[in-house]
């Protein structure tokens, strides 16, 4: 039974957003079209009024199976990768705070952190001073180089998507938590921006995201080792400034992939900053 549990555990995000893309055009149609006599456009009001019970019933297995699997999934043990950065970084939303480091354990999350760049001289804005959405290239992060965490295969991939603009005010944050939801309905390309994933030994795999378009210099079949420049950092995806997510997966698919517990080899031992603590690489 547990081996069922945990299977349909990872596939809950391939189940969960068709039943509530469903939910949500089921309920724009009743608002839109509740007084069009169209033959078609009845048709199809009616055929996702069937649908209707189908997906709220396979939503609702989704939530619990959020709240629920968690507790029977197996410890992992810690794995040590090279620093996907260089110079001084903050820590935000980070796994040696609260596990899950991100709120959830979706997109393959679960022991994620975010690096943004905190170089001495103080160049990083602060949050709330200056425009509301100031441009990418305002912030010490952008354009900073991106290495590679792990040896491996490069296995996907993502460069088109834009670097926008970073949000930071309150009022655009919360546009960005809007904004964020809707992303999640169109999967990994929209919350994690441009990325590239590497399949290790054994299977894990590295992820680092939000990275700038057209920087990404590998392509799907590379083979890479741990410490070479890949892409540079961006502000594509579900972003509020420039900064590197990294993380690492048991499947390559950010769809089915489950969070393995990492740390960072710096100066010969194993680092893992806390929120507002810093990680500081040479070089």
């Amino acid at each position: 039974m547990t081996r069922v549990i945990l299977a349909l555990y990872r596939v809950r995000g391939v189940l969960y957003y068709p039943a509530a893309a469903v939910l949500v055009l089921l309920a724009l149609s009743a608002a839109l079209f509740r007084d069009v006599e169209a033959p078609a456009v009845r048709a199809v009001v009616a055929a996702l009024g069937v649908l209707a019970l189908p997906a709220v019933v396979v939503a609702v297995l989704c939530v619990l199976l959020s709240v629920l699997a968690p507790r029977l999934l197996p410890e992992r043990e810690r794995m040590t990768l090279a620093p996907p950065v260089r110079g001084r970084w903050l820590a935000v939303n980070s796994p040696a705070t609260k596990v899950p480091s991100h709120g959830v354990r979706a997109w393959g999350q679960a022991y994620a952190i975010d690096l943004v760049s905190e170089p001495t001289d103080g160049a990083r804005p602060a949050f709330g001073e200056g425009p509301a959405m100031r441009p990418p290239e305002d912030y010490p992060a952008f354009g900073a180089p991106v290495f590679a965490m792990i040896d491996g295969t490069v296995v996907r991939r993502v460069d088109g998507m834009r670097d926008h603009r970073s949000r930071s005010s309150l009022l655009a944050f919360v546009y960005m938590m809007v904004e964020g939801m809707l992303r999640e309905l169109g999967g990994a390309r929209f919350i994690l921006g441009n990325h590239v994933v590497i399949r290790g030994e054994g299977g894990v795999c590295a992820v680092v995201a939000h990275l700038q378009r057209g920087s990404v210099a590998v392509k799907v079949g590379d083979r890479v080792r741990a410490g070479d420049v890949i892409a540079r950092c961006g502000n594509s995806g579900n972003t509020s400034e420039p900064h590197v997510h990294a993380q690492l997966m048991d499947r390559a698919s950010a769809w089915t992939g489950q969070g393995v517990p990492m740390a960072f080899a710096v100066d010969g031992s194993a680092e893992l900053p806390a929120d507002g603590e810093h990680l500081v690489v040479a070089g």
